[in-house]
């Protein structure tokens, strides 16, 4: 244990402290860091699992390799917002029978979806529920945090990265996803291949990136000055029918069927639009009529997660959260595939870190409209975030962004100015649920909202019966 008070000292404010996702992975990088003095503010709805957290957080701090952070569970969002230097939003938009009606509704009517956390039918009521959360949070930002970078994790992440800079147009806010770390890593293990021993890892990989988030899509690629586009398209044509995995999961792994894919619709989105699609299967294949890949996903490799496997799975992670806590397990300093610790040290002034994040377009995306929220990469640093320009996509991919961008951004329109009557030309109009006959569509539109309708404005319930 390393209890030196070194390091950039910087307060963090973590809304949705009592995550078992996101709050683990940033405490054990927190540990592995020397570059930072954290002093981290959980603050959560169930204040019991923020406290279960903090102590989760002291046991890290612990074994730190640098200072050791300090944590502890504010009561308000105010108390959790004052003074903070960076702030974290990871919350849970409802409960997770919520989010199964987001599954099992849709899949009544024929829809089939492997998160239902983005687009589609599932992305689109979650996002009815969540807008309002993050508006107050981004509220609450302008009251007592307004210089503080924010960093959000929540999905759907275009819609609600967007509700924050509506709530707080000057907020330095930007959205953390990473899925484009999949492609990083297929690139690492093909120069690994090339040169016969380890060398590589995903982070020595850098990438041009252009999309929306868990649509994104790269048409640079390099690796030690090396150009390595063509021998990852080369890598995609080989295995577009096979697909591919670096090892091959044990059969008895249900995790990996439910959140696995073998690339197969990356691999064939690249062959359709001629550059490598980066997000996982799962998401890519949301994006796309269901008549492409959700209609058949074993054919594609890919699987669709059942919200009672989530559960389940919540419960294997608060019971290892529980016995870290508890002393009963030895938390590890451990570098997750996470960008978020080296992007808070690069704002406070360690240095530059360059990774691909969602931000309000300013020019970064050619052909789509000001202020939609597009993923490319960004420059941290002591000067704050930084988009930079990425360029356009080929035309008929660039069409189906710009289709889906437009429908986000519509959708958070709609919610904050209370225009609900705009709400269901809009989720008809999304590619899964266009096949479905206006009557039908319109059914499915109210069975959702009226599943959800406790975490609703009324006024947008009553419009939707």
């Amino acid at each position: 244990m390393n209890n030196s008070e070194h390091g950039i000292p910087v307060s963090i404010a973590y809304i949705g402290g009592g995550s078992l996702n996101w709050a683990p992975k940033l405490m054990a990088d927190l540990a592995q860091d020397t570059r930072l003095r954290a002093e981290v503010r959980l603050y959560d709805i169930n204040r019991d699992a923020a406290v279960q957290n903090a102590k989760m957080g002291a046991m890290f701090a612990g074994v730190s390799e640098g200072a050791s952070a300090k944590y502890s569970v504010a009561d308000s969002l105010q108390d959790a917002l004052t003074g903070a230097d960076v702030v974290v939003v990871s919350i849970l938009p409802g409960q997770f029978s919520d989010m199964a009606q987001d599954i099992e509704i849709p899949a009544s009517y024929g829809i089939a979806q492997a998160v239902g956390d983005t687009v589609g039918p599932g992305g689109f009521v979650r996002a009815l529920r969540a807008i309002p959360m993050l508006v107050e949070i981004g509220q609450a930002i302008a009251a007592y945090a307004p210089n503080a970078f924010v960093c959000n994790l929540t999905n759907p992440m275009s819609v609600l990265t967007g509700a924050l800079y509506h709530a707080f147009p000057d907020i330095k806010c930007w959205g953390e996803c990473h899925e484009v770390t999949k492609l990083r890593k297929q690139v690492a293990w093909i120069a690994n291949q090339s040169e016969g021993r380890d060398r590589w890892t995903h982070r020595d990989v850098q990438v041009n990136v252009l999309g929306i988030n868990h649509f994104t899509f790269v048409d640079q690629i390099a690796l030690n000055g090396q150009d390595m586009l063509p021998a990852y398209q080369d890598f995609a044509r080989r295995h577009i029918n096979s697909g591919w995995v670096e090892a091959e999961p044990h059969p008895d792994d249900e995790h990996e069927s439910y959140f696995g894919d073998r690339s197969r619709v990356k691999f064939d989105l690249m062959r359709r639009y001629g550059i490598p699609a980066a997000a996982g299967d799962r998401h890519l294949a949301e994006f796309m009529p269901q008549s492409m890949y959700l209609a058949d996903p074993k054919g594609w490799d890919f699987g669709l997660t059942p919200v009672d496997y989530r559960i389940r799975y919540q419960e294997q992670k608060r019971a290892a959260a529980m016995a870290l806590a508890n002393g009963q397990a030895t938390p590890k300093p451990s570098r997750s595939d996470e960008a978020l610790v080296d992007q808070i040290a690069a704002v406070m002034g360690q240095g530059t870190y360059i990774s691909n994040v969602n931000l309000p377009n300013r020019g970064q995306m050619a052909g789509l409209p000001t202020g939609a929220i597009v993923e490319t990469n960004a420059v941290f640093s002591g000067l704050g975030i930084t988009p930079m320009v990425a360029g356009q996509l080929p035309q008929e991919l660039h069409d189906v962004v710009a289709d889906h961008a437009a429908r986000q951004s519509g959708l958070l329109a709609a919610v904050t100015s209370g225009d609900y009557a705009a709400l269901f030309d809009l989720f008809r109009s999304d590619p899964l649920v266009a096949p479905l006959d206006e009557s039908r569509a319109r059914a499915l539109y109210r069975d959702m909202v009226t599943a959800t309708a406790a975490h609703l404005p009324k006024e947008l319930v009553k419009e939707a019966a």
